[in-house]
């Protein structure tokens, strides 16, 4: 990494949701590396204690917070803690979120409430939140994590594309009502990448799958950290409203 890219979040708080694995672990490493003090939150306790370590022998500032993103209190608790202790909030990174596909027809009342108490409702808990310590700053970078499904939808997939649908939605209008207090709300839509989910399909349905990318191969993690990198800094300091697909020219 060139030392430019080094500074691009120096100084910067961060807290990064769904870090323990996958595109939340990417962005946390990608923040560290370009100076950012970065709160990684997970469900399971001490799933980023190994990232933790990494970062401390690197000079790195990185702090645990291990708690249930659906819990009000303690998002609550965690935002007013870091506020505490860093003294702002520069970035939140809502990346935590759960997919349950069901086909219409056999779609469960329990899955539509799980998934949009994920990926909905926790979304706007801690926008609200975290927008409040940002008005007093006035400024801050919010990112949404949505989905190409949100945008173009999918078979088998109803709720979770209503569920990320619902993400651009009030991305966008959170960018109408934050703007003048200089907050930046924006989400980005990742196509297929290299996650745990993707690869629990198997291996004919994987090489169908990105025969519809263009550009011939799967996402990575580092992908959208990178994109996540270019919103939570300033080059992206005219940038809201958007919503940023990292997908490769994928067709759904």
């Amino acid at each position: 990494m060139a030392d430019t890219e080094r500074l691009l979040l120096q100084g910067k708080t961060a807290l990064v949701t769904g870090a323990g694995r996958g595109i939340g672990r990417a962005i946390v490493r990608r923040y560290l590396e370009c100076g950012a003090a970065v709160y990684a939150n997970a469900r399971t306790a001490g799933s980023l204690d190994d990232l933790a370590a990494e970062a401390a022998a690197c000079g790195q500032t990185l702090r645990p917070l291990y708690f249930d993103v659906t819990d009000r209190d303690a998002d609550k608790r965690a935002v007013m803690q870091i506020r505490k202790e860093a003294g702002q909030i520069d970035i939140l990174v809502n990346n935590a979120g759960v997919m349950l596909d069901e086909r219409i027809g056999m779609i469960s009342e329990q899955a539509m409430h799980d998934t949009f108490n994920v990926n909905v409702f926790a979304v706007m808990e801690l926008l609200q939140l975290t927008a409040r310590v940002m008005t007093r700053q006035q400024s801050g970078s919010i990112i949404n994590l949505a989905s190409i499904v949100g945008r173009n939808g999918n078979a088998g997939q109803l709720v979770y594309s209503a569920s990320k649908g619902a993400v651009i939605a009030l991305t966008k209008t959170a960018a109408k009502e934050l703007a003048p207090h200089h907050i930046r709300v924006n989400a980005i839509a990742p196509g297929m990448i290299n996650t745990d989910i993707f690869r629990s399909v198997s291996e004919e349905h994987q090489q169908e799958r990105l025969s519809l990318v263009g550009m011939g191969r799967i996402g990575e993690p580092e992908d959208v950290a990178d994109a996540a990198v270019f919103l939570g800094s300033d080059l992206s300091s005219y940038v809201t409203g958007q919503v940023l697909g990292v997908d490769g020219a994928a067709l759904m």
